[in-house]
């Protein structure tokens, strides 16, 4: 069967609200760990574990995207509250360049209450270290249920970024079903996220504290860091029969030329941390791919990797190929967009294992699970159900092998 025909239904699963955690635990490494092995066995272990359950060695790579308060909520002069939810840079499109804005910059976002915002601007009164300015938005267009939303605001001394993150709530999951709480500003965030962009968590690396940090050197596995900024279509399911009517959502991936020189020659176990980091890894691989075929590597469609007339590189070959490209270029970082969909038939090229929470039903992110695991995924479900694992965001993890 072709990964387009996979029907969703038989991705579903029955998930009581009561076993979806609303809150982390007070310890984040405290939490459950069920691992998978290769063999398709089950293991019940603790997060703090992990140093001794991961190969010898291994390559241990992680999502090192920041979450941003990317819920604005603003006034229209009659009153009325808008939401405005930003999704990703549009002009400067790049995150680095749009949070640095000090004269203003455009977002895609998804407006709550729009029916109440057709035209005009709406407006936030804020203070910033001790001074007052107002921030401003308008909507200059609609496609389907997004909207480009124009920012700008009363002193060009404060960047974007301040505004944002003086301005917005933190996004949690709408599957919480609470508003944002002052915990989440730090519960929703890893211990080494720093490069803002995301609108939800790689939630895999909630469990990581700076004590495991250490414990995982102590061991001798080596740490890498990629980035992937985390999109609200993470959250969104497949409502589609099958999944090859389903579009997947793009994210911005940057990753340095020394990972790539990493994977490129490393023989050692690559374990990546959350499905983000998974994405972005594989997504690399196929970037390559597109070099040997003469295309750019800035934008990966959705379903290259089950092309007839794919390469099928050997992981080495992909990226000495990627690393040619960026010798021409001149570039030390990898920029680009992925809108890969790993599902079953799905062949991994770079990662060995993985550091995973439990996921929605009918979900892409349950289909990877799905892939990594050869189909085999309904037991460790049904297990974690029966012996009162937590679930999403704010769960237990898996390690699978």
């Amino acid at each position: 069967m072709q990964p387009q025909q996979i029907s969703i239904d038989d991705y579903d699963y029955p998930l009581p609200d009561s076993s979806i955690a609303a809150h982390p635990l007070r310890e984040r490494d405290r939490c459950r760990l069920l691992v998978r092995y290769a063999d398709g066995s089950l293991s019940d272990r603790i997060f703090t574990d992990l140093p001794e359950l991961l190969p010898e060695g291994a390559l241990l790579i992680y999502n090192n995207t920041r979450v941003i308060n990317a819920r604005l909520k603003m006034r229209k002069s009659t009153g009325a509250v808008i939401e405005v939810f930003c999704l990703e840079p549009h002009t400067p499109a790049d995150y680095a360049c749009n949070f640095a804005s000090t004269d203003g910059c455009s977002w895609h976002c998804i407006v709550g209450n729009s029916k109440r915002w057709k035209e005009g601007e709406v407006s936030l009164d804020l203070t910033i270290d001790g001074q007052s300015l107002t921030l401003y938005a308008e909507r200059v267009s609609i496609d389907g249920s997004e909207s480009v939303v124009r920012f700008r605001w009363t002193d060009p001394e404060v960047s974007f970024s301040r505004i944002i993150e003086s301005a917005g709530q933190i996004p949690i999951p709408p599957y919480l079903n609470r508003p944002s709480e002052e915990s989440d500003t730090t519960d929703y965030q890893t211990v080494y996220s720093r490069i803002e962009g995301s609108v939800a968590a790689p939630t895999a690396g909630l469990h990581f504290t700076p004590a495991l940090l250490e414990s995982l050197d102590r061991a001798g596995i080596r740490r890498a860091e990629v980035t992937l900024h985390v999109g609200a279509g993470t959250f969104r399911p497949v409502k589609s029969e099958t999944i090859g009517e389903h579009p997947m959502h793009g994210e911005f991936i940057n990753v340095s030329r020394a990972i790539i020189e990493q994977l490129s020659s490393e023989e050692r176990s690559v374990i990546a941390v959350g499905t983000t980091t998974v994405r972005t890894l594989e997504s690399l691989y196929h970037l390559g791919c597109m070099v040997a075929q003469g295309r750019r590597p800035d934008d990966l469609p959705q379903w290259y990797p089950y092309d007839s007339d794919h390469p099928r590189l050997s992981a080495p070959e992909a990226f000495r190929a990627l690393l040619g490209y960026m010798d021409e270029q001149g570039v030390e970082r990898l920029i680009a967009n992925t809108h890969i969909i790993i599902a079953p038939g799905y062949e991994f090229k770079v990662v060995d294992g993985m550091v995973t929470n439990f996921h929605q039903p009918r979900s892409t992110l349950l289909l990877l699970v799905s892939a990594f695991t050869g189909g085999d995924w309904l037991p460790m479900y049904r297990h974690a159900l029966e012996t009162g694992y937590r679930f999403l965001s704010y769960g237990d993890a898996q390690l699978l092998l």
